[in-house]
């Protein structure tokens, strides 16, 4: 009797929370939803993407929802949050989307229409990632996703691939793609080692060179009072100076590797110990670091400068990074798979990175770091470092299509910068990184607060500098030919489906000349619109993206809007397939079989007969011969006997019968 009651109230209840339909609204859904089935436009989005939402609605595109909302993988490859997606859909599609009718829930337009196709084919994917599509795909479904494009899209797949450009392209990937190595490999460890070391010593010929010349961080200090203003942390005094054995020593590192270049070493033989060479390396280490990290001062090095000039000029020519990498040996460590600035560390101890790196290290949760050299010496605006976010697009593998956006955007360090320090709110420019901090008071007035630019506001920027036209000539053919090498090296290991496509986002950083250094390629770039610069970029490059992947389907010569074709291979000729059967001809290989005990005379009389017997052999080989003979004949009459015994008993049986 106490239930009867709450059975009402919930019945009440569910009777309010289903709305009537009006007649003359599910007329007109079931009558768009009947053409757009019937042209095959029913798409589906997961994610917060109400841009390409509207632009489908808008050409004529109903939504089917997917069956239940699909929680974001924690390690999704998105590189930005999208949690806090601030865009406004209205502002975009105001002539699509009544946003009074929108808030009417299930009585919205689109609403119904998506429950009368809840049962129809998806013809248009776009999600965040591609598993999240959980069906197999047909050649008429389209998807804004590649199988397998982490083969580029990842710091390893990245690291790893484009050593092999030289198998694509006559290009050197070192001078668009800063070094980089994966510490799980034993042997690329050992080559980064390699490479820290003698990092570490150019790094301190060019030391030698700018401290004696007035250009880097200090001048030579002769008189012994003004050595507190150079080291104030080196507390005891005989850690102040340094022997000029170092120079020397980095000399003679340089010109080994020179001529290991030049294959000079291939006869030399190495007698110094293992155990010897560590040591030594690990005081050199020490005292470089003395030196460059904490200031103190080498005897003599002023004796050394012209010594120093003459072997940065040959390092010149076959290092093409020199430039970039500075004085402090700073590297980049990045866990291979992860996004959004995640993890990222900067570090310039090499003791420090392996122990980063170290597997059995109990808090090492990361099996794939990769380290990068960091470029120590960037572009700069206002003192402050920046990087640029540019967008591709790729719509077939083959023939290779890349399409390049022609606008792009900055992203600034809320701090100025400095190599004294290696805190990401200085070296990290993604903006995932950058809102958590607030910008500096030190940093110039002219660096936005929203720490971004758009490309002409750049532009702007390099014309006060007379250097405008370095955009067009230097940095732009400079990012289209990175992009395109990244692709080459891919190419055969992304599935190559026809109806897909996808937009990546390439981030660049550019050097003191304006060449631009590729840092990492992104899917699922952030649409987030969280500045007024990517309130206005964000939009416009969703819709072009449309434009170029519908829109051309039916109208090749169709607008593209931001988007150009820089790249498209010649098409690779596929043999038809005829139906016809395989077949294999051939004979099957008879091995011959080893003699048997009983048979040596005949292998013997085989052989001897390919010769010409002596006088001597000649009676050998007739008794021999006579004795095979009478062996034969043996067998025989043997066999005969058997038959005629048998014949004879037959006879005999039957006459007593």
């Amino acid at each position: 009797m106490q239930q009867a009651p709450v059975l009402q109230t919930t019945e009440h209840r569910i009777r309010r929370s289903v709305p009537t339909v009006r007649p003359d609204r599910l007329k007109t859904a079931k009558a768009l939803v009947e053409k757009a089935v019937k042209l095959r436009k029913v798409f589906s989005v997961q994610g917060p993407y109400p841009v390409i939402r509207a632009a489908l609605w808008a050409r004529g595109w109903v939504e089917r929802r997917l069956p239940h909302p699909v929680q974001r993988a924690p390690h999704c490859h998105g590189d930005e949050e999208e949690d806090g997606y601030d865009c406004d859909v209205s502002a975009d599609v105001a002539e699509t989307v009544d946003e009074r009718e929108k808030q009417e829930n299930l009585l919205d337009l689109y609403d119904l229409m998506s429950r009368l196709v809840r049962n129809e084919t998806t013809y248009f994917y776009w999600t965040t990632r591609r598993d999240f599509i959980d069906c197999v795909l047909r050649n008429d479904q389209m998807s804004n996703h590649y199988a397998n494009s982490g083969t580029f899209t990842t710091k390893v797949g990245l690291c790893m691939n484009l050593r092999n450009l030289q198998w694509f392209d006559s290009s050197d990937p070192d001078t668009f793609f800063p070094r980089c190595y994966r510490l799980a490999a034993e042997d690329e460890k050992h080559a980064f080692i390699e490479d820290f070391r003698r990092t570490a010593c150019s790094s301190l010929l060019q030391y030698v060179v700018e401290t004696n010349s007035g250009q880097g961080q200090g001048t030579e200090v002769k008189n012994v009072k003004d050595i507190s203003s150079f080291s104030k942390d080196l507390v005891n005094e005989k850690h102040r100076f340094v022997g000029a054995e170092i120079i020397e020593t980095a000399l003679h590192v340089c010109q080994e590797f020179l001529s290991v270049l030049e294959h000079g070493d291939i006869d030399v033989t190495v007698n110094t110990p293992l155990s010897q060479k560590e040591q030594r390396w690990a005081e050199f280490l020490q005292n470089y670091y003395m030196v460059v990290h904490k200031g103190a001062l080498i005897r003599g090095s002023s004796g050394f400068v012209e010594r120093c000039q003459d072997m940065l000029r040959r390092l010149q020519e076959v290092c093409p990074q020199l430039d970039t990498d500075g004085l402090n040996n700073i590297w980049i460590i990045k866990p291979g798979a992860k996004s959004r600035g995640r993890g990222i560390l900067c570090m310039n101890r090499l003791d420090e990175i392996l122990a980063l790196a170290d597997p059995d290290r109990a808090l090492n949760n990361e099996s794939k770091w990769v380290v990068q050299k960091y470029l120590e010496r960037p572009l700069l605006i206002y003192g402050t470092k920046f990087d640029l976010r540019q967008w591709f697009l790729v719509t077939d593998w083959n023939p290779l299509t890349v399409w390049f956006y022609r606008e792009c955007y900055l992203r600034f360090s809320t701090q100025p910068y400095s190599t004294k320090t290696l805190d990401s709110s200085v070296h990290l420019c993604n903006n995932s990184v950058q809102k958590h901090f607030q910008p500096s008071r030190d940093r110039h007035p002219g660096v936005p607060d929203d720490n971004m630019w758009s490309c002409s506001q750049f532009r702007a920027f390099l014309e006060q500098r007379g250097c405008e036209k370095d955009w067009e000539s230097v940095v732009v053919p400079g990012m289209q030919q990175a992009i395109v090498h990244a692709l080459q090296t891919a190419q055969d290991l992304v599935d190559h489906r026809k109806a897909s496509f996808e937009l990546y986002g390439a981030d660049f950083m550019l050097s003191r000349d304006l060449r631009p250094w590729l840092l990492e390629i992104n899917s699922s770039p952030t649409m987030a619109c969280s500045t007024a610069v990517t309130a206005r970029l964000c939009p416009a490059v969703q819709l072009d993206t449309l434009r170029v992947v519908l829109d051309r389907r039916t109208d090749p010569s169709a607008f593209t809007g931001g988007f150009q074709l820089i790249y498209k291979q010649a098409a690779v000729e596929v043999p038809q397939y005829l139906g016809v059967n395989l077949l294999v001809e051939g004979l099957s290989i008879k091995q011959s079989r080893p003699p048997c005990h009983r048979n040596t005379a005949i292998s013997k009389t085989l052989i001897t007969n390919q010769l010409p017997p002596t006088s001597g052999e000649d009676e050998k080989l007739k008794l021999s011969s006579q004795k095979l003979q009478a062996s034969v004949a043996l067998r025989h009459s043997g066999k005969e006997n058997r038959v005629t015994g048998e014949k004879k008993r037959q006879l005999t049986s039957k006459r007593e019968g």
